[in-house]
């Protein structure tokens, strides 16, 4: 299977993937022939992209580090509790942690743990999307640094409730389709000193919490917010959350900006650490994130194209490939599979947007 753009999927294109609302209503079935009206039916529910099976990315499995059920469990979970109302002066700390501990149990199942992140979300539930993504990322690089199941799940309750200070921010601000004003971003910057204040008089949550909440956008060099907090003075568990929330954020799409490819925000990433991000939590992070997710299109440096097959551990640049296309374009008609780790006449050079 591959992860394809709506816009670019031909009629015909088979589902592999069951698509379901974080009220759990299913849109389509895994199996099901995408039709131009189908397409219009999962648009209009802010879908923007799916898995589908074809010939050229026949039998390739996309690898679960959460299963699918649970992450949208927890994504469920988190919508009722961040649209409750009730949510601005009480948090059901035991309900969270039930919910992280589904998804530690989930990913530490996993013989090899590569972060190859594979929900399909809708645009209006980024918030609640985006607090289980950060979760599941932080408890990998947490999982990297060898922490102790009582202090994974602090972490992972800290980091599932990173952004809750934004249910203090009005939908207008966070919603906005344009750029911020200068006062309106000032008041998003509040959302981490609102989350402190909510999580630090949460009953049953630990103190890391609310220094989650408190430092994540906080950054080595000082230039971060609210308190322009430097180095060690920024709490490890923020640091480690600093990374897996910006990870997940240009990753995604937003109504103001298109996502990034994985492999260029991991460059960012790497970019700036020791200057934005900790170089430890960094080259912890890089250990488990999939540099070409498996199902990527790529582009090989003989004009040859294909799609990655599977992640090599060792060398995250150099996935195996299944090649598809010659390199005037043409689709072969037997695909041929390459594993740039042993082929070193081969690289990738551009990714396929198939």
């Amino acid at each position: 299977m591959r992860r394809v753009s709506l816009d670019k999927i031909q009629s015909g294109a088979i589902l592999a993937k069951t698509i379901v609302t974080l009220e759990g209503k299913v849109l389509l079935v895994s199996g099901t022939e995408l039709t131009e009206e189908y397409k219009r039916r999962l648009m209009a529910n802010g879908i923007t992209e799916v898995y589908v099976e074809d010939e050229i990315s026949k039998d390739i499995q996309i690898p679960e580090v959460v299963h699918d059920e649970i992450i949208n469990e927890a994504k469920r979970k988190v919508k009722l509790m961040m649209i409750n109302p009730a949510i601005k002066t009480s948090i059901d700390g035991y309900q969270v942690m039930q919910v992280v501990d589904k998804i530690i149990t989930s990913i530490l199942s996993n013989k090899d743990i590569i972060a190859n992140l594979s929900d399909i979300r809708s645009v209006d539930d980024y918030t609640f999307s985006h607090s289980v993504n950060v979760c599941i990322l932080a408890l990998i690089i947490g999982i990297g640094f060898g922490y102790s199941s009582d202090k994974l799940r602090e972490l992972g309750v800290g980091s599932i409730l990173h952004d809750i200070g934004k249910v203090m921010i009005s939908e207008e601000i966070l919603k906005k389709p344009v750029q911020l004003t200068n006062e309106e971003f000032e008041e998003i910057k509040k959302h981490t000193i609102y989350g402190h204040e909510l999580l630090k008089k949460t009953k049953g949550i630990t103190m890391m919490a609310s220094h989650i909440a408190l430092g994540h956008h906080e950054r080595l060099d000082g230039s971060g917010y609210p308190y322009h907090l430097k180095g060690e003075n920024i709490h490890k568990a923020a640091r480690i959350v600093a990374v897996a929330d910006v990870y997940d954020a240009l990753t995604t799409d937003r109504v103001y900006r298109k996502k990034l490819m994985p492999h260029e925000v991991i460059d960012y990433i790497t970019s700036l650490a020791s200057k934005h991000f900790d170089q430890e939590v960094v080259d912890v992070f890089l250990r488990y994130i999939a540099y070409y997710p498996v199902g990527t299109g790529v582009i090989l440096n003989t004009g040859e194209k294909g799609i990655v097959k599977k992640y090599n551990k060792k060398y995250p640049t150099r996935p195996v490939v299944r090649v598809v296309t010659d390199s005037e374009g043409k689709m072969l008609t037997k695909h041929k599979e390459v594993d740039l780790a042993n082929e070193l006449m081969y690289r990738i050079i551009e990714i396929w947007d198939i």
